[in-house]
């Protein structure tokens, strides 16, 4: 991650590559059943491809390098782009646009309750020295008889799909094909992402405006205004150098 700032103030943002990306199929709605475009991101020698791969791709790519990654996007309706197609970042997103970022996050390993979904453990008292971080129960007893699908054990943390929604986009480089986003996105670095527009909006939303300081004068009563309207002013001290 890096830094920017928008009007003064300061902003956490994230450089992402996002293009170019290539068109490699299209899916209609009469033999798909709905309508999506595939795009090729990234490359690699077209020989280290599998053959099937290398039929799919050979109509979209011509100078013998390949797709590293292949995802598809589905429209409401029929796409003007065509098989070998590029789209750029700056054709799809602009400064100020919301956008929410999809990938797989980092991998934690093997982790306990606590950690993982977040347990209080147990208490310490009565001689449970053992037990302040152990799961506690995990059902009943004849009826059901058995441990419920879906229940929080101890197990792998992290490394599944995670979604970041309405990050907005801070800068847009069409040269290098890269976007900058406010705030962190899922996964390790040069890990695949999939970002979605999700509306347009404007850069000023970053910018939180801080209230003025209101002065409250203290109230004064009538009698405290007259009795110091009778009172003379205290002279000053003149000091002077010795």
């Amino acid at each position: 991650m890096g830094q920017t700032f928008v009007k003064d103030t300061r902003v956490p943002v994230t450089w992402i590559k996002a293009g170019p990306c290539v068109v490699t199929q299209i899916k209609r709605q009469d033999p798909d059943g709905y309508w999506a475009v595939q795009l090729g991101f990234g490359e690699k020698k077209f020989k280290k491809t599998t053959k099937p791969l290398q039929g799919h791709l050979k109509a979209a790519y011509k100078d013998k390098k390949a797709a590293r990654f292949l995802r598809e996007i589905r429209f409401e309706k029929e796409s003007d782009l065509k098989v070998g197609d590029t789209v750029s970042v700056s054709d799809v997103f602009k400064k100020g646009d919301l956008v929410a970022v999809s990938g797989i996050s980092k991998g934690k390993g093997f982790a306990g309750v606590i950690k993982r979904w977040g347990f209080a453990g147990g208490p310490r008292t009565h001689g449970q020295s053992d037990r302040e971080r152990a799961p506690g129960s995990i059902g009943q007893g004849t009826d059901p008889g058995r441990v419920w699908k879906g229940k929080k054990m101890a197990g792998n943390m992290g490394r599944q799909k995670t979604t970041v929604k309405n990050l907005i986009i801070v800068e847009v480089d069409a040269e290098k094909e890269k976007i900058c986003v406010s705030g962190p996105v899922p996964g390790s670095t040069g890990s695949l992402l999939t970002i979605r527009k999700i509306a347009s909006g404007q850069l000023d939303e970053l910018v939180e405006e801080t209230p003025d300081p209101e002065f409250q004068q203290p109230e004064v009563s009538e009698e405290e205004d007259k009795a110091s309207e009778g009172k003379p002013e205290p002279k000053k001290e003149e000091f002077k150098a010795e």
